[in-house]
Parts: C-alpha cells; sequence; structure tokens
C-alpha cells in the first residue's frame, strides 16, 4: 500500500513538472478568473510568456493557422484582432498594448514592435475591406452574408508597420501601406495615411506633424 501511494505521488510529481514545462504562463481573464491556457494549444495565435487576452478581446484567424497571428511576451490584449479568409498576417511584440475596442484587421501583414501603447477605439487595416468597384462590392456582401466570410477580391491590400515605443491615441486610424517610425505619437483622432518619421509627435485629420520628442 505504501508503494502504491509513493509511486502515485511520484506520477503526480512527473505531470506537474511537465506541465510546468509546457505551460507558459499566458492569462485569459474571464470576468475577474485567471485561467492559464497552453500556448502551444492555442487555435488562433502563437502567443508569448506572460501576455494576457483579456475577456473583451477577440482573435479571429479565419486562416486556420495560429502562425499567422504572433502576440509577444507581457503584452495585453483587449481589442480585435482579426485575419481575412484569404490572407493576412499579425505580429506584435513584447510589452505592447491594444486597447478596448480597437480593432486591428490584416489580409496582407500588420507588424507592430515592441512596447508599442494602442489606446481604445484605433483602427489598424492594412487593405481597403471591401472592394470599390459597386457591383463587386454587392457580390461581396451577399457572399458575407451567406456563408460568414468575405470572397476572395482584390482589396489593395499593403503593409503597415509600426515601430518600437509608439503611443497610438484613441479614436486613430491607421490605414494601407503606412509605415510608422519608432517612438512616434500619435495624438487622439488622428487618421494616418502617409509615413511618419521617427519621434514625430502626429495629430490631426488630414495629419501633421506638430514637433519631435526625444
Amino acid at each position: 500500500m505504501g508503494n502504491k501511494l509513493n509511486m502515485n505521488f511520484f506520477k503526480k510529481l512527473v505531470i506537474d513538472f511537465s506541465y510546468k514545462l509546457h505551460v507558459r504562463n499566458t492569462e485569459v481573464l474571464m470576468g475577474n478568473k485567471i485561467i492559464e491556457i497552453n500556448n502551444f494549444n492555442h487555435k488562433n495565435a502563437i502567443i508569448g510568456i506572460h501576455t494576457r487576452i483579456f475577456e473583451e478581446a477577440k482573435i479571429c484567424n479565419h486562416l486556420n493557422d495560429r502562425t499567422k497571428i504572433v502576440i509577444g511576451e507581457n503584452t495585453d490584449i483587449r481589442g480585435e484582432l482579426m485575419l481575412f479568409g484569404h490572407a493576412g498576417e499579425i505580429i506584435i511584440g513584447d510589452y505592447c498594448f491594444v486597447g478596448e475596442n480597437s480593432k486591428i484587421w490584416s489580409a496582407k501583414k500588420i507588424v507592430i514592435g515592441n512596447r508599442v501603447l494602442i489606446s481604445h477605439n484605433v483602427n489598424i487595416h492594412d487593405n481597403n475591406s471591401h472592394p470599390t468597384d459597386k457591383n463587386l462590392r454587392h457580390e461581396d456582401f451577399k457572399h458575407i452574408k451567406n456563408l460568414g466570410l468575405q470572397k476572395i477580391n482584390d482589396l489593395n491590400e499593403k503593409q503597415v508597420i509600426i515601430g518600437d515605443d509608439c503611443w497610438i491615441g484613441f479614436n486613430s486610424t491607421i490605414l494601407k501601406g503606412v509605415t510608422i517610425g519608432k517612438s512616434v505619437i500619435i495624438g487622439a483622432n488622428t487618421l494616418v495615411t502617409k509615413d511618419v518619421p521617427d519621434f514625430a509627435v502626429c495629430v490631426g485629420n488630414p495629419m501633421k506633424i506638430i514637433k519631435y520628442s526625444k
């Protein structure tokens, strides 16, 4: 009896140790409850250690390829990350924040560096979302209505890159083809349609550079 108990204890010890080796301490917050998940089995994304996916967040990977959404370590996600059904890729670095109701939608590629703060209600899109031709747009709508996914169309996709240490203010919009340099500040309600150099402070619609930070 004693040997059996010792064997069961040893098995539990091995299982617990193995579990701790494979679970990377990512947390999913459901209200006040914290649930650890095994990132290696996360169906929608690859997520770094100590990264938190909050209850209000959404990760919509219509490609069903978790390698196409990669989130670094110590990052908090409260907004929505979405890949289109035909293409897309999202890469977010370490120590980033994506605020509530912010939407990062990719049909090409969106790369966000380290220590980037994205406030609430921010939109980042690397495509037009729908065809510009009215007939194709109507067909696209019918496809979404019937199947829940967009028909593959030319959405004029262009990569978006956001450098390290940027701060994106609430209600801002960053559109396709834009490269934002490092340590940039985008003020609230700013529309970004062109590249932004390092250390620029930008506001307005259309966007204007008002100064450079240190």
